[in-house]
């Protein structure tokens, strides 16, 4: 008899093994392009220390590491920080963390919280917690850069029904904006059973972005629409990528 389980949102979905093979095909290229063409926008010395908020089995952080820079890499997913820990080395460390509590290591240079990796929370009080536990790990004059996907580009083009084979598996999505929120359900079966996923990202706009860094002791510096590093334009961009720093 076919079962049917029910997952909480991005605690159980992020460590299930089912997410990496959904999203087995994501563009590294693409990553390693976006890590380059910031660190040619960024400056950093060598000696830079970065934090990778959010790095899920850590490939940006390995690239970045690659570069030579001290990377910590953070993340909610037991099953992720656990493959990342193969890559250890003396400048490279991942740990387990809920964004929106305290980080345990500081201060950073740099905080990078990339691929939409933020707005996954219920409560806008969480949004601001992250943002003041980013503020708090960064040096003064420290850089966060966000990147968030353009609502105001997504919304409109949100394909409601969508079949993908993965590994064997079928997986049916559908999306749809409720309570503003960009939310997915992901069904499919394997091995007999029935499983349901969901994701939820919050519909955050510049505007939003703009209240939890004023809030936090972050200046907003520039924004950016793609991964080349092109500038934002809010009906065309791809991407919205924030520049903040740390002011006193």
């Amino acid at each position: 008899m076919d079962k049917t389980i029910r997952r909480k949102w991005f605690e159980d979905w992020f460590n299930s093994p089912y997410y990496h093979i959904l999203y087995k095909q994501r563009n590294f290229k693409e990553a390693e392009l976006f890590i380059d063409n910031l660190i040619a926008y960024l400056h950093p010395n060598k000696n830079a220390r970065f934090l990778d908020l959010g790095c899920g089995k850590g490939r940006h952080s390995i690239y970045l590491n690659k570069k030579y820079f001290d990377v910590t890499g953070y993340d909610l997913s037991p099953q992720s920080i656990g493959y990342a820990k193969h890559f250890e080395n003396n400048t490279l460390h991942f740990y387990e963390q809920d964004m929106r509590k305290p980080f345990c290591c500081g201060n950073f240079d740099y905080i990078v919280n990339l691929f939409t990796s933020f707005g996954y929370f219920q409560n806008e009080a969480d949004n601001y917690a992250t943002i003041d536990a980013v503020s708090k790990a960064l040096n003064e004059d420290g850089i966060f850069v966000l990147d968030f996907l353009n609502v105001e580009k997504v919304i409109p083009s949100l394909i409601s029904k969508q079949e993908l084979t993965m590994d064997g598996i079928e997986f049916s999505i559908s999306k749809k904006v409720e309570n503003n929120f960009i939310v997915k359900q992901i069904s499919f079966t394997d091995n007999e059973q029935v499983y349901n996923f969901e994701e939820k990202v919050s519909v955050l706009r510049l505007s939003d972005f703009e209240k939890y860094l004023k809030a936090n002791r972050l200046k907003l510096i520039d924004t950016k629409g793609d991964y080349e590093m092109n500038e934002f334009n809010v009906t065309s961009s791809d991407r919205l990528i924030l520049i903040a720093k740390k002011i006193k």
